[in-house]
């Protein structure tokens, strides 16, 4: 089957029940060309995501997947990396799931950079439950959560993510699949922790922010000479947006020891091929049992 992956290779008999105009769709378009452009076998590839409309999208990609608990989609996928680093793994999920309950675990990942990519479809909102606002919610936002304005200011993931250590910190538009498609290649063929922000419509609880919202402001780094490699340019780029400009492309790209690669006894082979055949659990038994 080498080399004969292509986009259809990832299709599922089941279809997504996302509202229709969702920006979900385009995001999973653009993952499906992503991996069929990497000539990834379904069977080689993990999805790992949380709870949400976004999570869901393990249902209808043809590869190995799971649901973790609300906001532990990452740590499931560095469980997963560290166990067979043979396999492309991506965690997945939304911005209520990865910046609410899953912080910490987000600022985690970053700082210890094990070699997985991570995903977050970004619409401002809690969209399974209704629409209450999230982290990222623009202040001012009314919900059902916020009935009078959010009061916060919106969290901002690329600064975050480049200043706790993320070797590849990007951001797409689901409206532009062609970008975002090449944003997800070059996060899994980057050696390390990769995160992509992805600017989501979400067309039921978030319609002010339309497609259309998006494309009159959305912008490219790489065609005004952004430098990714430069780590204060990066963090400039990162809180550079305002309401009329948004910048998309990759912010960061950065260089440094693995995680993986510190955990000398795997001796550079994937966990799940080392022999147990000589282990001897005698001792333990007679403590644990």
């Amino acid at each position: 089957m080498e080399g004969t992956v292509d986009k259809k290779t990832f299709d599922t008999e089941a279809k997504p029940n996302w509202c229709v105009g969702c920006g979900n769709f385009g995001i999973q378009n653009s993952l499906k060309k992503a991996l069929a452009t990497l000539e990834i076998e379904p069977h080689k590839v993990v999805l790992s995501t949380g709870i949400g409309c976004s999570s869901k999208i393990a249902h209808w990609v043809n590869v190995y997947g799971l649901h973790s608990l609300h906001g532990r989609a990452l740590p499931i996928a560095a469980g997963i990396k560290l166990a067979n680093s043979d396999l492309c793994v991506i965690a997945e999920g939304g911005d209520g799931d990865g910046f609410s309950e899953g912080m910490n675990h987000f600022v985690q990942a970053c700082r210890r950079n094990v070699d997985f990519t991570y995903l977050v479809h970004n619409n401002g909102v809690f969209s399974l439950t209704t629409g209450q606002t999230s982290s990222t919610g623009r202040r001012g936002f009314k919900s059902v959560s916020t009935p009078e304005g959010s009061i916060e200011p919106p969290f901002n993931p690329l600064s975050i993510a480049i200043s706790a250590g993320a070797t590849f910190v990007a951001r797409g538009f689901s409206g532009d699949m062609s970008q975002l498609s090449d944003l997800i290649v070059k996060g899994v063929n980057h050696k390390g922790f990769a995160f992509i922000e992805i600017l989501q419509v979400c067309v039921s609880h978030n319609p002010a922010r339309s497609s259309k919202w998006y494309k009159e402001r959305v912008y490219k780094l790489e065609d005004e000479g952004h430098d990714p490699h430069d780590k204060i340019r990066a963090l400039q780029a990162a809180s550079g947006d305002t309401e009329d400009r948004i910048a998309t492309g990759v912010f960061y790209v950065g260089d440094r020891p693995r995680y993986d690669d510190s955990l000398e006894y795997l001796g550079g082979t994937p966990l799940v091929k080392h022999s147990i055949g000589d282990a001897d659990i005698e001792s333990l038994m007679e403590e644990l049992v």
